[in-house]
């Protein structure tokens, strides 16, 4: 059986030594190159990684997302919003019910006043008729149609029977008062003629949205170009939109300035001011303020019935429907006529000027003696107590506040307060008003508010604002972890791999699998070799790395001396 083995293999024609010399090179090799390769993917995946946290560091994703939500185009989220606000905006409304009318007419007392309220309206504010221009603009008919809400008006009722001033009466006297004298004489004679009174009973309705008067039928019959109206109440002219339009920017060329107006009536100021006093661009209308907004900067408030804008400053910060809002009031002082603050004398009209506290707005209401100031003639000059009674001034109920999230301008929750007077001259010529001469008179005051979002557009809103920064900022951090943590295993699997293919040996397989002990050795020797001597098995072991066909020779060498000793 000696050398069986040897002739079975030759008889197979298969070769085997001690060591796979012919298949652990080639295996080896793929093994190296899927190593390279699997270090390349991960370097590459790593590289990937912090490449995407740089883009998100630099181009900042969601400030293009959020500006292109922000520009106005149409069909866009914002533009909607603009042109049909999903909000809850009403008009609270406080009448002031003269009480002692005949003790003032007699020349007795004070006028007294007692307010009366609130009478609550829901505003159903749009922009109609929307056409989108070259320049960057688009333009729209702002509409303010008012809805009666009983629910919220406190008992109050549009019915309400109360003493208050003719208007009517009053205002053509006063405009009439600086006549001729036979103009004014026939003006006495029309009073007299028609009974006119000038503190009359009417319901809260015919009040704010017109009455009937014989003067007021007069003065449309032969003034039409004057007063094209057939009745008058203070709320339906505050509201009277007729042939108004107004031009505001998309943000196309500036995101922050998306909603903010360009021109109204097709022109950048109104006239009954000059500059600066007059500029109403880049103001709001209230539906969307300027985006972006610095902490220490003032921005610009227009409302037609107030004709005038006003500079809103900030005074504060707080949260909103969890979303984070700075807190705006009027400009202090922003009611004075020059008095005080000489960038204010635009204000104060070329024939009169008012008391600090009242605004002349008389060329906005057909001529009209309205002067408007804050409810309750509050911050305004002590002069204009002088000759009624019953205003209370109260800063908490009477100031007016704008809460506006800084980056997308979104009115989070306002309150607009503002009170109409009549601001009377010398009418003492004009029958049956003597008594209200050179007097201050309080009609009504009114709040616009508008007292937090909807459920659904609070939601969006927090997640554009609240979610989606930080989202981006976790991407980002996310992003450089990951490549850095890919860059890290490349690493150390290339060292790895470098250190294992810098160790000296001919043949690893060996190293690894067969123990440098000697003893351990002996243990892969057949019992028939454990008797050699030092040579021979010196002579074995290196037959291990030689070809078979010369170790079997070394072994037939051995086993005839073996066999002639």
């Amino acid at each position: 059986m000696k050398g069986f083995g040897g002739i079975w293999q030759k008889f197979l024609r298969r070769t085997y030594s001690a060591v796979n010399t012919r298949e652990c090179p080639e295996r080896g090799r793929r093994e190296q190159e899927a190593n390279c390769k699997s270090i390349l993917t991960i370097a590459f995946i790593g590289a990937i990684a912090v490449g995407s946290g740089f883009f998100v560091l630099f181009v900042q994703p969601y400030d293009i997302l959020f500006k292109l939500k922000c520009t106005f185009s149409d069909g866009g989220e914002i533009f909607e919003m603009w042109r049909k606000p999903p909000v809850d905006l009403y008009l609270r409304v406080f009448l002031f019910n003269v009480t002692n009318r005949e003790a003032f007419l007699r020349g007795e007392e004070k006028l007294k006043v007692q307010e009366v309220g609130p009478y609550v309206y829901k505003e159903l504010m749009t922009h109609e008729n929307i056409t989108f221009n070259d320049n960057g603009t688009v333009s729209a008919i702002p509409k303010h149609p008012l809805v009666w809400v009983p629910e919220l008006s406190e008992g109050r009722r549009e019915d309400d029977i109360l003493v208050l001033p003719n208007i009517a009466l009053l205002s053509i006297a006063h405009v009439v008062s600086d006549e001729s004298y036979f103009t004014r004489l026939g003006l006495n004679l029309l009073i007299r003629q028609t009974n006119s009174l000038p503190l009359i009973e009417m319901t809260a309705r015919e009040f704010m949205f017109g009455y009937k008067s014989a003067l007021m039928t007069v003065g449309n019959t032969f003034m039409s170009s004057w007063i094209y109206f057939d009745k008058l109440g203070l709320i339906d002219r505050m509201y009277d939109f007729d042939g108004d339009f107004e031009t505001v920017f998309t943000g196309e060329d500036d995101v922050t300035k998306a909603g903010l107006i360009d021109k109204y009536r097709g022109e950048t100021k109104i006239p009954q001011w000059d500059n600066p006093c007059g500029n109403i661009q880049n103001a709001s209308d209230g539906t969307k303020f300027k985006g972006n907004l610095k902490p220490n900067e003032t921005i610009l408030f227009f409302r037609k019935s107030m004709c005038r804008t006003q500079i809103l400053e900030k005074v504060g910060e707080t949260t909103s429907s969890g979303l984070k809002g700075y807190v705006y009031h009027f400009k202090e002082n922003s009611n004075d006529n020059g008095k005080y603050y000489p960038e204010n004398k635009c204000f104060c009209s070329s024939d009169r000027c008012l008391p600090p506290g009242l605004l002349d707005v008389h060329g906005c209401y057909y001529g009209f003696p309205i002067a408007l100031s804050y409810p309750h003639f509050y911050k305004a000059d002590p002069v204009v107590f002088e000759k009624t009674e019953g205003s209370k001034p109260d800063p908490e109920k009477h100031t007016s506040f704008f809460v506006i999230n800084p980056e997308s301008g979104l009115p989070l929750d306002v309150a607009v307060r503002m009170q109409i007077n009549m601001a009377l001259g010398s009418i003492s010529t004009i029958a049956n008003t003597e008594r209200f001469s050179n007097m201050v008179l309080p009609l009504l005051w009114t709040e616009i508010r508008m007292y937090t979002l909807p459920n659904s557009l609070a939601s969006r809103f927090n997640l554009y604002l609240n979610v989606l920064p930080v989202v981006q900022v976790a991407a980002m951090y996310a992003l450089f972890f990951m490549g850095a943590a890919f860059f890290l295993v490349s690493i150390v699997r290339y060292f790895r791999k470098k250190r294992r293919s810098g160790t000296p040996s001919r043949t690893p397989w060996i190293d690894e699998e067969i123990p440098s002990s000697i003893e351990r050795k002996l243990s892969y020797i057949p019992d028939t070799r454990k008797k050699m001597n030092a040579k021979e098995l010196e002579v074995y072991f290196n037959s291990l790395i030689a070809p078979l066909n010369q170790e079997l020779e070394h072994h037939e060498i051995i086993e005839t001396k073996e066999s002639q000793g």
